[in-house]
């Protein structure tokens, strides 16, 4: 086991300023062929809320809670942040930690579940900007994927109740749980690592552990959002608006929209579910709410650190892995190939 000396959280990053957002979707969707055209209703998404997508700063959030966490419970650990598409990006972070004299870190990423984008996609960042930092670039390993920890399942399930409470009480009673996460291409959909989960199965899982913390009798689903690209790429489905319109047809009279796929309320929340799905259920007479993300609940915060000091354990052996559910927890440390796209 490493000595770790610096914590780093790894995200997909946001553009701050309307300037900001055709240079950060044109990083974004580098060497995949997206239309300009496409590129500029996605960047509407973000003018709605003045050119300013609200994961840096939910990021920033959860670092001063990391931060006074650590400090709190006697983990003596910087934490740093870098981001994949925005600045403050993986390179620029790294070689800060070089300058700083961090030599072993263990990375924190934002995505709770395995897949090409999910995961392998920030290992590669994080390789590609050891090599570009050069000399004195630290080494960098993941913590593991967090789908089925308490500290992300409680708060999930806790945000739910909130939700269903702020119902009327005859709605409540028979409301749906429409889960949702991103949706990826369906290759994207290959096993990870030597725990044998895909995106899928740890996303049916997660969605069974909520469902069943807040009533296993409530009727549940999973959806997605966000889907991008070419219309002839399969992708997966169904999309969240048409799961309402199969809602309402089936005589679904409310809806609690799950976003079971992020840990805090990104532009594909606040966009996609909020105003989009918002909007279609309003469209079609479904009463909707939207359960909260968690975001800096104290649960999940103490899920990091809990993590952290997991992987700082010399007593391999003896380590508790907790994890709720049937699946077991996720893998350590991924193996040379792990979550990569097949070829074409």
């Amino acid at each position: 086991m490493r000595p770790y000396d610096a914590l780093v959280v790894v995200s997909f990053g946001g553009p701050e300023d309307p300037a900001d957002v055709m240079p950060f979707l044109e990083i974004v969707t580098a060497g995949r062929g997206v239309p300009r055209e496409r590129l500029e209703e996605v960047a509407e998404h973000y003018h709605h809320f003045g050119g300013v997508s609200p994961i840096n700063g939910q990021n920033r959030a959860l670092i001063a809670s990391l931060k006074q966490d650590f400090a709190s419970n006697g983990l003596d650990l910087p934490v740093y942040w870098g981001n994949r598409n925005w600045h403050p990006t993986v390179p620029e972070t790294l070689a800060q930690m070089r300058d700083d004299g961090v030599t072993n870190a263990i990375a924190f990423l934002t995505s709770a579940y395995a897949s090409f984008s999910s995961c392998r996609q920030y290992l590669d960042a994080i390789e590609r900007a050891r090599a570009e930092v050069g000399d004195g670039a630290p080494h960098v390993d993941r913590l593991r994927q967090y789908f089925n920890h308490p500290g992300f399942i409680e708060p999930m399930a806790d945000g739910v109740r909130a939700a269903l409470a702020e119902l009327p009480e005859n709605l409540a009673a028979q409301a749906h749980l429409a889960f949702v996460a991103h949706s990826i291409p369906t290759a994207m959909e290959v096993v990870s690592g030597p725990s044998g989960h895909t995106y899928t199965t740890q996303l049916v899982e997660a969605t069974r552990l909520v469902a069943e913390a807040v009533g296993p009798s409530r009727e549940s689903s999973l959806s997605y959002c966000s889907r991008s690209g070419s219309p002839t790429v399969p992708w997966l489905e169904p999309d969240i608006g048409d799961r309402l319109d199969e809602l309402k047809a089936a005589g679904t009279k409310a809806v609690v929209v799950v976003p079971i796929g992020f840990v805090s309320d990104h532009m594909e929340v606040v966009y996609d579910l909020d105003t989009e799905a918002a909007q279609r259920a309003d469209d079609l007479g479904l009463a909707f709410i939207r359960s909260s993300t968690v975001g800096t609940d104290p649960r999940f915060v103490a899920m990091v650190r809990e993590l952290v000091l997991e992987r700082m354990d010399e007593r391999i052996g003896e380590r508790v892995r907790r994890a709720c559910g049937d699946l077991p927890a996720a893998h350590d440390v991924c193996p040379i190939g792990c979550c990569r796209l097949p070829a074409r």
